[in-house]
C-alpha cells in the first residue's frame, strides 16, 4: 500500500487528488494539509511514502516544507513530489535542490497522475526527465561553469560515471542496462553506489550533482 500525505492550500485541489487516489486498491491518502508547517507535522505524525507538497502556500512554502522534511533523518522514507502549476517554474529547481524526488505539473492527466505516484514510491525513474532536464539547463545556465575536476567526481569509478550521466539524462535503470549492455540489476547497483559516494538522496539529486559537480554540461551530451 502506497501511503500519501496531500499538502496544498486550495481544498479543491487537495479533494480533486483523493479522489483519484481514493479509488485505488494500492494508493491510500492518510492526511492532508493547508499550509507547509502543517505539512511537516503530518509527514512527522503519518510517515507517508509520499509527500505531495505545492509550492507557493501560506505560513510556509513548499520549498521550506520539503527541506525540512528532507533532513529529518526520521523522515528518510518520505519522497517529496512537488505540485506546480508550470512546468517551468522557477520555484522547481529549489524543490528539488532542498531534497524533492521530482514534480508533478497540477494539470497533468489522470492516469499519468497515478503512474506518476507509482513511480515516485518506487523510487526508480525522476519524475517528467524531459521538463526537469531543461529546468536544470535553464538554472545551470546562469550559473559559473564548473573549473577543474569536482573532487566528488574522483569517488566514482569510469562506469559509476556512465551511469550518473544517463540517469542526468532522465534515463530510467532499464534503459541504462540497454544502453551499457549490462542487467537492470547492474544498473540499480550501480546507480545506488553513485548515489551514496555523492551523498544523493535519491535519482533527483544524483541529477543535480551531476549538473553541479560538471559531470553533465547545459545542453551537451
Amino acid at each position: 500500500m502506497i501511503r500519501v500525505l496531500l499538502v496544498d492550500d486550495q481544498p479543491l485541489i487537495r479533494s480533486g487528488f483523493r479522489a483519484l487516489l481514493d479509488v485505488e486498491d494500492d494508493i491510500e491518502v492518510v492526511a492532508e494539509a493547508a499550509d507547509g508547517r502543517e505539512g511537516v507535522e503530518q509527514a512527522r505524525a503519518h510517515r507517508p511514502d509520499i509527500a505531495l507538497i505545492d509550492v507557493q502556500m501560506p505560513v510556509m512554502d513548499g520549498i521550506d516544507a520539503t527541506r525540512r522534511i528532507a533532513e529529518d533523518p526520521a523522515l528518510a522514507g518520505v519522497r517529496v513530489v512537488i505540485l506546480t502549476n508550470y512546468g517551468l517554474d522557477e520555484y522547481v529547481f529549489d524543490g528539488l535542490r532542498a531534497g524533492a524526488a521530482g514534480f508533478l505539473i497540477k494539470d497533468i492527466e489522470p492516469e499519468d497522475f497515478l503512474h506518476a505516484v507509482r513511480v515516485a514510491a518506487r523510487g526508480d525513474v525522476l519524475l517528467a526527465p524531459s521538463i526537469t532536464r531543461k529546468l536544470i539547463d535553464r538554472y545551470v545556465s546562469r550559473a559559473p561553469a564548473a573549473t577543474g575536476v569536482d573532487e566528488r567526481l574522483a569517488q566514482l569509478t569510469n562506469r559509476e560515471r556512465e551511469v550518473v550521466t544517463l540517469v542526468a539524462g532522465g534515463l530510467s535503470n532499464e534503459q541504462i542496462a540497454d544502453r551499457l549492455v549490462i542487467s537492470p540489476l547492474t544498473a540499480k547497483t550501480h546507480v545506488n553506489r553513485a548515489m551514496t559516494k555523492l551523498h544523493a538522496r535519491d535519482r533527483a539529486q544524483l541529477v543535480i550533482a551531476a549538473y553541479e559537480s560538471g559531470l553533465v554540461v547545459p545542453g551537451g551530451s
